[in-house]
């Protein structure tokens, strides 16, 4: 009986005619972000299951999955790289099927480490080329020229760390903006592949929520600036059809992360941005943030994340702002302030609606 494949949400619409076997490439050709292959489990460590379309599949040891490659950058978790040459195994970097060759990992994850995988065969067209799904969903995206942004209004969500709190801050914004009558979508523009922050976001409000992998990227690590600014394109695009007045676009990691930072230097990416809120762990982070963003010339329309779930570290923030920065009012939103819409770019929205 032939072993069923557990596919990963990266290429879980994916078929395929052959499997060119590991004996039968070339030691010297290196793999490109987005080919899928096929891997035996051969040991577990942090990701026990893969999500694919609709549920977490649980894998064990012999278990074979299809995955694609693709780099990581997780600062509480992995960082990861497609391999250049052949290996004896190979690492789930994500729990979306993104695999890759761990280059470090987070103290709390040394011990158990990556889940291990051998390769088994790349999985390939009857012509014998290698599927990759960047690739074959090339022709899908839009080229960036800010027509589709300019139809809509852009909330960025940024934070100062992988886990400040913006996907959270992300989709209470869309709860925030659903509970005054106010349609939005939500956007992930750039991470790794997982469907978690989009589905909590469509969850609680947004009316679509879509990411990058709609267009085959298993992550955005190491894309080039015009990649970036296409796949904007093309997901401002796609939200359209539903008319929503906002579209909230969040941007993962931190402000110094690679991507991040080359899309908030990028004076067009700017420029279609309507409003930025700014996610923090803590008062430093959230101070230092702002610090960062005004010498960028961006400027938070609102401090949110983490650090609002202490009104100590909110007072420190405030009273900071105001002693060195010298800004009188800058709102600081928790939870609660924007799930009720509690915040000035909603209420001058209600304002003008009851006008």
């Amino acid at each position: 009986m032939e072993k069923r494949i557990k596919k990963g949400m990266t290429c879980a619409s994916v078929t395929f005619d052959q499997l060119i076997s590991q004996e039968n490439l070339a030691q010297n050709k290196p793999f490109k972000a987005g080919d899928v292959a096929i891997f035996e489990v051969l040991e577990i460590g942090k990701h026990a299951q893969i999500q694919s379309i609709g549920r977490n599949l649980t894998i064990t040891p012999g278990d074979r999955i299809m995955g694609v490659f693709g780099a990581r950058y997780a600062t509480s978790q992995f960082e990861g790289y497609v391999p250049q040459t052949l290996q004896e195994e190979y690492h789930l970097l994500g729990g979306g099927g993104v695999v890759g060759i761990v280059a470090s990992t987070h103290s709390k994850y040394e011990e158990e480490g990556p889940t291990r995988l051998k390769l088994i065969g790349m999985a390939a067209r009857i012509n014998g080329k290698v599927i990759n799904t960047i690739e074959e969903n090339a022709f899908k995206l839009r080229r960036f020229d800010g027509s589709s942004v300019s139809k809509t209004k852009v909330i960025l969500s940024l934070g100062s760390a992988m886990d400040s709190g913006k996907t959270t801050t992300a989709a209470y914004l869309c709860h925030g903006l659903a509970n005054k009558g106010i349609k939005s979508a939500y956007i992930k523009l750039t991470g790794t592949a997982y469907p978690k922050d989009k589905n909590l976001a469509y969850d609680l409000g947004a009316c679509v929520a879509v990411d990058f992998t709609k267009y085959g990227y298993p992550s955005t690590y190491l894309s080039s600036e015009i990649e970036l600014l296409n796949l904007y394109e093309s997901l401002i695009s796609d939200v359209l059809p539903h008319h929503p007045e906002y579209v909230v676009v969040e941007i993962a990691d931190g402000l110094f992360q690679r991507e991040t930072r080359m899309l908030l230097n990028n004076s067009i990416f700017m420029s279609s941005v309507h409003q930025v809120v700014f996610s923090a762990g803590d008062s430093l982070a959230a101070l230092h943030g702002v610090q960062t963003l005004q010498r960028w010339g961006i400027m938070p329309s609102a401090l949110s994340g983490i650090f609002t779930a202490s009104p100590l570290l909110i007072r420190e923030v405030k009273d900071f702002l105001l002693e060195e920065l010298g800004l009188l009012y800058l709102p600081i939103l928790n939870l609660e302030d924007l799930a009720l819409g509690r915040w000035p770019l909603i209420q001058s929205k209600i304002s003008q609606l009851q006008a």
